[in-house]
């Protein structure tokens, strides 16, 4: 049997905006864990830190003019942090580029963005999203403080309160990031969610209530393997849903569970739907599993061209392969399918693609924010360029949201 999901529509495309707004400003890292910028031109060469030469003479006379008008008659003077203008400053300096992915991350921001791509982080434990304009849990994840302290799917959170940090708020008016970062935070330090449930007799809400939770390590695994069963076949549904620092680990623990079953198996689907992407380097790992040979991307830099070749592990090749995808699929789940298609000429089910044809280098910087810059083109292996057309599917099926079955899972199967 197929296995039931959620059909809350609201709910899920609130998941995959939480999903982009936590991974769109990362997603196509190349050197993000060697933090190595892996041309063939020493860095030195290509980057002085100190300002350029023909922007030295550059006038701030400006900026400074407008901050000592903010700082001398701005109505509201506890508003003014000077922190936060600064950071404001220099997020205005990159989005002035007109490349969304090329941005500047704050402090707080640039930790959380880490704490994504590293697939843990202390907190509680909830998918967040909301009902009714109201913060909601969407679910409470397996094994964690907010399971163990008995949080449902579909409880409203009013309030929060938190002694450690000083916190004591409603929600309204919470965006989702915000709520993220006050439900972070240390290991074992305490939280108090006021929480709304609908009662089982008349599915009418019931009286607000606190749940005291201490928070733990979160850890959220990138890979889901499930055996299948439908219409007389067996496959493996093999669900990546980011590339981050685990990712290659959990791959690899995948990939012996299929091998042991062997010829029990009609095939595999690799489904990157809603998989937003992260680090360049992971796409090639897992292409090389398929693909034993042969260009899985090429990069093309301000400098450089450079082809980036599967590693020659091909432990599946032997099996059936099929590759799910929605306009939720972007960057290095793309340059994964798009290998896929051109190298094996595997079909792609399911909706375009999003659309994310360039990478991004990470630099920390001093003050503990995030630089996140374009540095290069990415090519699939036919040398086609995706960007803002995302890549076509061969078989185009959308995932009936009102239904309790993934027709793009049964389709697929129909396919092999």
């Amino acid at each position: 049997m197929v296995k039931k999901k959620i059909t809350i529509a609201t709910l899920r495309s609130t998941i995959l905006g939480v999903l982009l707004l936590a991974l769109g400003g990362v997603v196509g890292y190349r050197y993000g864990r060697s933090g190595e910028f892996s041309t063939r031109i020493p860095l030195s060469q290509i980057i002085n830190i100190q300002a350029p030469s023909d922007k030295q003479n550059l006038d701030f006379a400006v900026f400074w003019e407008v901050w000592g008008h903010l700082d001398q008659t701005y109505l509201e003077p506890e508003k003014l942090n000077a922190k936060e203008m600064v950071n404001g400053a220099i997020s205005g300096m990159t989005a002035a580029i007109g490349d969304p992915y090329t941005t500047y991350l704050p402090p707080q921001q640039n930790q959380r963005s880490a704490e994504d791509l590293a697939g843990s982080f202390y907190g509680v434990g909830i998918e967040l999203g909301y009902i009714d304009e109201t913060l909601a849990v969407i679910a409470p994840l397996a094994g964690t403080p907010a399971e163990k302290a008995g949080i449902m799917a579909g409880d409203l959170i009013l309030h929060l309160k938190d002694t450690t940090k000083g916190l004591d708020e409603d929600t309204i008016g919470l965006s989702l990031n915000e709520a993220v970062d006050k439900i972070r935070g240390e290991k074992n330090t305490k939280i108090t969610l006021t929480l709304l449930r609908k009662n089982g007799q008349d599915n009418q809400y019931g009286e607000p209530f606190d749940v005291d939770i201490a928070r733990g390590e979160i850890v959220v695994e990138s890979i889901k393997l499930e055996f299948v069963e439908h219409d007389d076949k067996r496959v493996a549904h093999l669900k990546v849903s980011k590339f981050g620092e685990r990712t290659p680990k959990e791959f690899d623990q995948a990939v012996g569970q299929i091998l042991t079953q062997g010829y029990q198996l009609d095939g595999i689907l690799l489904d990157l739907r809603n998989n937003p992407g992260g680090f360049f380097d992971d796409a090639i790992d897992l292409a090389s599993e398929f693909i034993e040979s042969g260009v899985v991307v090429s990069q093309k830099g301000k400098f450089t061209k450079q082809d980036f070749n599967a590693k020659g592990k091909a432990r599946l090749t032997k099996f059936p392969l099929l590759v799910l995808v929605n306009r939720g699929s972007a960057s290095a789940s793309e340059i994964l399918a798009g290998a896929l298609r051109d190298q094996l000429n595997v079909k792609l089910i399911g909706e375009n693609t999003f659309g994310k044809g360039t990478v991004q280098d990470r630099r920390e910087l001093s003050n503990g924010g995030g630089l996140h810059v374009t540095i290069a083109r990415w090519l699939l292996p036919k040398g086609d360029w995706i960007n803002e057309a995302g890549i076509p599917v061969n078989v185009e099926v959308k995932d009936n949201l009102d239904t309790k079955e993934d027709e793009v899972v049964l389709r697929a199967i129909e396919e092999l």
